[in-house]
Formats: structure tokens, sequence, C-alpha cells
């Protein structure tokens, strides 16, 4: 008699288990959706599912704005003589003045259906469209934040939910513009959303905070929010030293940097997440570094906006927590994203695997970067455990041996060949928490969840 199948527990040729490839890798994954058991060098058991490729954890995507996926490729002409981020933004406000609750939860349906398809199992969504486009509030405040949690649910990716501290326009700007209304929060107002959050039955649903900027809120409310925040779980994200204006502005206000700020009026812990710090210095990246906090690169939306190039090699000397995010979902595969962190420094520096460190053992690009976002995502999301170790949630992909890129690579080096030579997403199957959402490249509710997005997509470009 055949042996029955046993759905809880797997098996892989190869699976990314401790920094590495190993072989023969037995994978239990428990009632609770965690990995139960993860034994390499072991034969296949006869009850266990054969996965059909290689096998790499799933990676988190420490920031995203998913409402921007209805904008993503809409702003690339220029009409004036100048475009920058600055530009981009007003011509973005657009879409964030229109999109319904409705049309939200079809977009970010859609779009994390696609970061699935990408590699990515859990998304950081930093949130700060609260209210009705005319600026009213919700009868129920967490209207946008359920149709965010609704849409990770259908597509069967994690969240966490940031909501944000949103009070100004700018340093010497003490109220929010016209354009910014659907963004106003107080502390009173994160918290009580955080709090809300937390009390929903929604799964791989999480809750942080975070702080849009120092520009967006007050020193006053900064501190206060921080404080509030040594008391409860969770992390804290903000944007920072995105842009030199944006520093610049910042110096002039506080006789400070941003991170210089942060550091002296904060008590910056390993759940702070810097957001960008596209223009850090070397003083603040020891100072961040040495409190523990996270930085998250975003590297193809950081291009796509002209931010600049981050301090790579600082960031990673130092040994701080590193984490990728999409933010406005230009692209939406994270080997693109660290491919593009690793070009920008070999274009900056005119040199060869920038990121790489054989003095230390680590000789291969991808794998340095990849295993230090693994690390710094999870901290970025707020978990404990990652990775294929038990404990973690079980998530993972499955890779394609017949994608480009990855066709006839010897095993030693997919992972190098999946960063710099794929050009398309080469997963064949995405897990989350022990269930299958991605077969043979596809999320499985694909069709349904376009037909919405393309109705979303109508809907908010046929109003201008």
């Amino acid at each position: 008699m055949a042996a029955v199948n046993d759905p809880s527990l797997l098996w892989a040729q190869d699976a990314w288990v401790g920094g590495g490839w190993r072989a023969r890798v037995l994978l239990r994954i428990g009632a609770d959706g965690r990995w139960a058991d993860v034994q390499p060098d072991v034969p296949a058991p006869a009850q266990a599912s054969v996965l059909p490729g290689p096998v790499l954890p799933g990676v988190v995507n420490a920031h995203s704005h998913a409402f921007q996926r209805a904008f993503a490729g809409m702003a690339e002409r220029r009409s004036g003589a100048m475009d920058d981020f600055w530009t981009w933004r007003d011509r973005m406000y657009g879409v964030a003045l229109r999109i319904s609750p409705e049309q939200l939860h079809a977009v970010a349906a859609q779009l994390y259906a696609e970061l699935l398809a990408g590699g990515y199992t859990h998304v950081c969504e930093f949130h700060y469209l609260q209210h009705a486009p005319d600026g009213s509030r919700y009868a129920d405040p967490l209207v946008m934040g359920r149709a965010l949690a609704r849409a990770a649910q259908d597509a069967g990716i994690g969240l966490t939910l940031l909501p944000v501290l949103y009070e100004r326009a700018g340093f010497r700007q003490p109220a929010l513009r016209d354009d910014q209304r659907r963004f106003a929060t107080s502390v009173e107002d994160v918290i009580a959303l955080n709090t809300g959050m937390r009390a929903l039955d929604a799964g791989s649903v999480m809750a942080g905070v975070a702080i849009h900027s120092l520009r967006a809120a007050a020193s006053e409310s900064v501190a206060a929010l921080a404080d509030w925040h040594r008391h409860v779980d969770g992390p804290i994200h903000i944007h920072i030293a995105e842009q030199t204006t944006e520093v610049d502005e910042c110096v002039a206000a506080t006789g400070l940097r941003p991170i210089e700020w942060l550091d002296r009026h904060v008590a910056l812990d390993s759940r702070w997440q810097l957001v960008h710090a596209t223009h850090a210095t070397e003083a603040e990246i020891e100072a961040a570094a040495r409190r523990g906090a996270g930085v998250v690169i975003c590297p193809t939306t950081e291009a796509n906006l002209g931010d600049g190039l981050p301090d790579l090699l600082r960031w990673l000397d130092q040994r701080a927590m590193l984490a990728i995010g999409s933010d406005s979902h230009v692209t939406r595969n994270w080997p693109a994203e660290l491919r593009l962190l690793e070009y920008g420094q070999r274009l900056q520096l005119h040199r060869r695997n920038v990121a790489a460190a054989p003095e230390i053992g680590l000789d291969a690009t991808a794998t340095r970067l990849f295993d230090r976002v693994l690390a710094g995502g999870a901290m970025a999301a707020g978990f404990d455990a990652w990775g294929l170790v038990e404990g973690a949630r079980a998530d993972f992909g499955v890779l394609d041996l017949a994608a480009p890129g990855l066709l006839g690579a010897p095993p030693s080096q997919l992972l190098d060949a999946l960063v710099f030579a794929a050009d398309a997403p080469a997963f064949r199957e995405v897990w989350v928490a022990g269930q299958r959402r991605v077969v043979d490249g596809h999320h499985l509710q694909q069709a349904s969840t376009a037909g919405a997005f393309v109705q979303a997509m109508r809907e908010l470009w046929s109003q201008g």
C-alpha cells in the first residue's frame, strides 16, 4: 500500500538554512503555521511532499504605501523645467485624494498578490491614508486600515500595519496643506488606531506605529509617541533623511541633522526603523547602529525619485540591521531591490561586488545582502524568529530552475543568479504560514484580484 501523504511534512533537495544551501532538508509545519522541525541531511520520507525546487525563506517587504501601486508608472513625464521628489509628491497626492476604501482594497490585494509572486511573504504598511476625501473622519476610523488588512488576508500575505503620525506640512508650517487633509492624525489617534488594529481577529496581521517624518510631526508629539511606544510591543518606523532639502530644513529649524536629532531626543533601540536614511553622515550611521536601530532602504523607489544613494558599506560595516522595501511599488520583487542596491554602489564607487566582504569570509555579494535583509526585515516587522528555523512562521519560496537566469546555474550559485541574472520573478511556489499562495509562478487568486484592480484603476484614472 502506498504511503499516505502528510500535508504538514515537506522535503527539499536544497534549502537555505543557517546562511547557506543545505541538502536534503526535511521541513515540518506545525498546527500553528510555524516550523515545528527543520532538519538538513535527511532522506525524503515516503509520506513527505517533495518540493519542486530549491527553497529560500520568504523576505519581509519593510516599507510599503499600498495605495501608490495605483500610481506606479504614472509619473514618468515632465512638463516643467524641473521634476524631483517634491513635484512627484504633488502629483501622487491626486491619487491619495480620490481613492476610496473599496478601491484601496482592490489595489492592495493586487499589490500583495504581486509581492507574493516576487518572493515577499510579509509587508510593513506605512499607513497614513486615514480619512475621507474631503478630510472628514469616517464613522469607523479603522475603515482604511481594515481595507488593507482584508486585502492582506485575501492575498494570503502577512502584514504589519503602521498607522502614521502626520500633523503638519513642514518644520515652518504648523498645519497640513489642504491636499494632505486625508492624512491628519494626532498622537492619540495613532495610539487608538494601533489599539484597534491589535483587537482585530485578522490572522497574520500585526500592528506597530510610525511617524511620517520629523518635518511632519512636532517634536513634542514625536517625543510623546516614542514615550508611549516604550511600553508596548511592535516596531516604530519613520521616514528620515530621504531628501537633502529635508536635511537642510531640519538643520535650520533644530540645529541638528535628522538622525542626529532622533539620537539626542528619543530612546532609539532595535524597534526603531529608519526608512531611507539616504543622506546620513558617518556619525549618524554609527550612532544609529550603536543604538540598535534598523535602516530600511528602498532602492527602486529611491532611484525612481532621484533621492540619491545610501552609504551602504558603512551601514554594513557598522553591522546595522538592514531591511528593504518596495515603497511606491515601481518594482515588486526583492531580487530586483538587492540588485539595484548593489549596482548603485558599483556605479558610484566604480567597483564590483561592493557588498561582498571576503576578509570576513563573505565573498558572495548576494549572500551577504540576502542574510542581512532576512534578519533586518524580521526586526522591522516585529518578529523574534524568521527563516527556515524552528518557531518561525513557515514562509518560503521555491525557485523555478527553468526560469531565465536560473536555467543551468550551478546549485551553489543559485542565489547569485537569482539576484544578478534573473530579470523577472523566478519563484515557482510561495508559501505563507504553511499555506501555498503562489503555484507555477501565479497567485492562486490572480484572475479575480486582477479584475477588481483593473476596475479600480479605471475609476481612479477616469477622474483625472
